[in-house]
């Protein structure tokens, strides 16, 4: 990092560098975050480098955040998010505050090969301790984040009344203390933490595995307190604070825990809603939302009946970061971003995914909404009968051998001849096909993507000819084969069920023709 930023910042020993930790330990190599942390900075403060390290753990979005705010060069957060307890890892953002895209990303790993052996003094993590050009940015940090919480806060009287009951859970992880402080800016009572996961542990020993994702299997302490407490919105943020979670429980006493593509539809919503409430004389032209482009389309759907526009990223908030920071520069309003594996942003005050601000505006809305008597999820059915109902469905494969990986997505390429994709998955007509590898789109009058190229990873999506769009992809952080698949109606359009049936017809064809579970031995997502 030191080498390379060297190169591109004159001013980088005036301006620094910031490091931010979440909680994990490995308790046999005593690697835990926070040594990392300290590894990392007194690398560059032996360089003379000024270095803004925060004192405690903190949620992941206030690394990009103090990256702005203290205009340093770039910052580093040390995280492996939801990963297993094993994992750890090295997030990178820029200037911009938003996470490195290309080319950044290659030339730091081309700097570290060339800097393979530690540099003298590289282990002294002391100098954390005595060196003047260390600051700790923590308060003033926080601080500067619950102030800009204010930006999208609509109905902090509505807040304060409020009879609902909220439990949040922080997933053993950082989320705690942040969250409660948000509730408090948005002038709610403080959410009921979930005692056995309030606390940071590196074991994550309450949870199979600790991404709020999995749904209910991972939530049930939560979910069992908030029936105990009388509490109907479970709140669930991930070990580094990053992504949110959302259960609702349901008037026949089960819980619905909402899917991201859900989420968003009642975010973008939200966020439209509030805009136009508070900004009667602004131009709806102006708006912008954003989504990876394996996230549902309705976003998509809100903006072409409201008048604001909508864009689509590759998958990654880095590239959503990226882009509303371009948006941003041309003068444009970004009010809500997302990916549909529950990752929301609300304003642009971070330009990286945020489950703290995330889960005080779904606090926000659930007590507006409480005083119309409407439930999160009657809202999102009125959301899809206004605007078209999206039904969607995502999951994964698991595969540990990347050799038989590249074979499945190149029988893709050439499916019945060489550089042949499929005309037919099944009995289901293929209309167009997207491969963002090799940059091939066979609906552009060039057969070029317009989205950027990505070699390394796959990434391929069909345009079914009834309307449904599917990606099969590779993760970039876990060995996983993703699918995702949406099924989206015209608004009026209010069969679900047979939308649902189609939904699952296409996915098992979808598995079974082109990933081929069994041949290729791969794991099925355990539920």
């Amino acid at each position: 990092m030191y080498k390379y930023l060297e190169r591109c910042f004159s001013d980088f020993k005036q301006r620094g560098f910031v490091v931010g930790y979440d909680t994990r330990g490995q308790v046999t190599s005593s690697c835990s975050s926070h040594r990392l942390a300290k590894l990392t900075a007194a690398v560059l403060l032996a360089k003379g480098v000024p270095v803004y390290l925060f004192s405690r753990y903190v949620p992941t979005p206030f690394v990009p955040y103090a990256v702005q705010e203290l205009k340093a060069v770039a910052g580093v957060m040390i995280t492996a998010s939801h990963n297993r307890k094993e994992d750890n890892g090295y997030k990178v953002y820029w200037e911009t505050g938003a996470q490195i895209t290309s080319p950044h990303d290659k030339e730091i790993l081309k700097c570290i090969e060339e800097c393979v052996e530690p540099w003298n003094g590289s282990w002294n993590d002391n100098l954390v301790d005595t060196s003047p050009l260390k600051k700790d940015p923590l308060q003033d940090i926080c601080k500067r984040y619950m102030e800009d919480l204010k930006k999208i806060c609509f109905h902090r009287d509505l807040n304060s009344k409020t009879t609902l009951k909220f439990v949040h859970t922080s997933f053993h992880g950082v989320g705690h203390d942040y969250v409660q402080l948000a509730f408090q800016v948005f002038g709610f009572k403080p959410p009921i933490p979930v005692p056995e996961q309030k606390d940071p542990d590196p074991e994550f020993s309450t949870v199979k595995c600790p991404n709020p994702e999995e749904g209910e299997s991972v939530l049930e302490l939560s979910l069992r307190l908030a029936e105990k407490e009388n509490a109907r919105i479970v709140l669930a943020t991930d070990p580094d604070a990053d992504r949110l979670a959302v259960a609702e429980l349901q008037e026949n006493g089960h819980w619905k825990v909402f899917t991201g593509n859900e989420l968003a539809a009642l975010f973008g919503w939200w966020m439209f809603d509030c805009w136009k409430e508070n900004k009667s004389n602004a131009d709806v032209k102006n708006v912008y939302m954003l989504a990876t482009t394996v996230s549902s389309k309705i976003l998509k759907a809100i903006a072409l009946k409201e008048g604001f526009h909508f864009e689509e990223t590759l998958p990654g908030f880095k590239w959503i970061g990226s882009r509303i920071k371009d948006l941003l520069g041309h003068g444009k309003e970004v009010l809500f971003a997302f990916e549909e594996s529950i990752g929301f942003l609300c304003g642009t005050s971070v330009l990286d995914k945020d489950g703290v601000s995330a889960a005080v505006v779904v606090a926000e809305m659930a007590s507006f909404l409480e005083t119309r008597k409407v439930t999160l999820t009657e809202q999102l059915s009125k959301v899809y009968e206004k605007y078209g109902y999206h039904m969607s469905k995502t999951s994964y494969f698991l595969c540990y051998d990347p050799p038989t990986i590249k074979t499945i997505f190149e029988r893709i390429r050439n499916f019945e001849s060489p550089k042949e994709y499929p005309k037919f998955c099944g009995a289901f007509a293929i209309l167009h096909v997207r491969d963002i590898t090799t940059g091939y789109d066979s609906s552009q009058p060039n057969k070029k993507s317009v989205l950027p190229v990505s070699k390394n990873s796959q990434m391929i999506t069909f345009t079914f000819q009834n309307g449904c769009v599917a990606t099969l992809r590779t993760s970039g952080t876990e060995p996983k084969i993703k699918y995702y698949a949406e099924m989206c109606a015209s608004p009026g359009q209010s069969d679900t069920a047979l939308l649902e049936e189609e939904l699952k017809k296409l996915i098992d064809a979808l598995i079974e023709n082109f990933l081929e579970p069994s041949k290729n031995g791969l794991i099925w997502r355990s539920v």
